[in-house]
């Protein structure tokens, strides 16, 4: 999985029939310090997400089967809405 923002959507008048139905968002992915990378790409979302919301990112095979089989064109799709992450815990404090 990859942690990404939503920074974006995708309006496809025309697609393969199998995408009906199928919001295509644009991610980009957030590398270690909660900054985006720069890398940006297409993901349909099977769970809801907005624009500016933190989410679970899958590829490949995973991608095809959340979005509703394996002859599902896509090779990113959004799993999971992030409501908290935390990435280093020290005594006392989270960050």
């Amino acid at each position: 999985m990859i942690i990404c923002k939503v920074v974006g959507h995708v309006w496809a008048t025309k697609k393969e029939d199998s995408l009906v139905g199928l919001k295509l968002m644009v991610v980009s992915e957030i590398g270690k310090d909660n900054d985006l990378t720069g890398t940006s790409f297409v993901a349909a979302d099977v769970v809801g997400a907005g624009v500016g919301e933190h989410v679970l990112v899958v590829n490949g095979s995973t991608a095809r089967i959340a979005a509703g089989g394996e002859n599902v064109p896509v090779d990113c799709a959004i799993v999971g809405i992030i409501d908290t992450l935390e990435v280093e815990r020290e005594e006392g404090s989270v960050k």
